[in-house]
């Protein structure tokens, strides 16, 4: 962990929450919020760096995603705006084949979610607040075709739904992240793919996938 996640807490993930994402997957559509954990260990930077990445465990999957970060410890009475100043674009990368064997098992997916480099951040930047953000597109782009393009408002659970299931159930502390769940067409990463995330149009962060 390096110095520049050091204020970084928990990461709270959720799946499955925009529709034709799950039904790309062949996974039935939830009707409560799928959570799962990463460990702070597997954060990365997008910051224009080759990162590395697991080259024995099968395909990896990349999916974008609007990331919440947590700016205060979080009481009953706060709301999602009281506590999100910041967001970043995130990138929750899944080892697809070990997870696809985690879930047959119907055992956690801590192998397929947390390895190193498997969550990937831009730098964080302002939060306009929920609703002006709904409308606001978010994209990935990876050797400069358009791979994920996403709004808030297709998601299952909203912006303010998460939150509060999270800090209901586990409970949120200044610097916890929330990844919010990613849009439709998730694909595979290759050595010397270059990636760029993109929020309303504007580079937030990129990356380029090592040998």
């Amino acid at each position: 962990m390096t110095s520049r996640f050091a204020d970084i807490g928990d990461i709270y993930c959720v799946g499955r929450n925009y529709a034709e994402h799950a039904h790309e997957l062949g996974n039935e559509v939830p009707e409560q919020p799928l959570l799962f954990t990463k460990p702070r260990s597997s954060l990365a930077l997008a910051n224009g760096d080759s990162l590395s990445f697991p080259t024995n465990k099968g395909s990896i999957h990349y999916e974008i995603e609007l990331v919440l970060k947590i700016s205060k410890d979080v009481s009953s009475e706060d709301r999602l705006e009281d506590v999100v100043q910041e967001v970043a674009l995130g990138l929750d990368l899944t080892l697809r084949d070990i997870q696809s064997k985690l879930k047959q098992k119907g055992h956690p997916w801590l192998r397929a979610k947390g390895f190193p480099n498997a969550a990937i951040l831009t730098p964080f930047f302002s939060f306009v607040g929920e609703k002006s953000c709904q409308t606001i597109p978010f994209e990935l782009q990876k050797n400069g075709e358009v791979m994920q393009k996403g709004y808030s408002k297709d998601m299952i659970f909203s912006l303010s739904n998460l939150f509060d299931e999270v800090q209901q159930e586990f409970g949120l502390k200044k610097g916890d992240l929330l990844f919010t769940g990613t849009p439709k067409g998730v694909g595979k990463l290759s050595v010397n793919d270059e990636f760029k995330l993109f929020f309303n149009g504007e580079e937030k962060g990129s990356f380029t996938v090592s040998r």
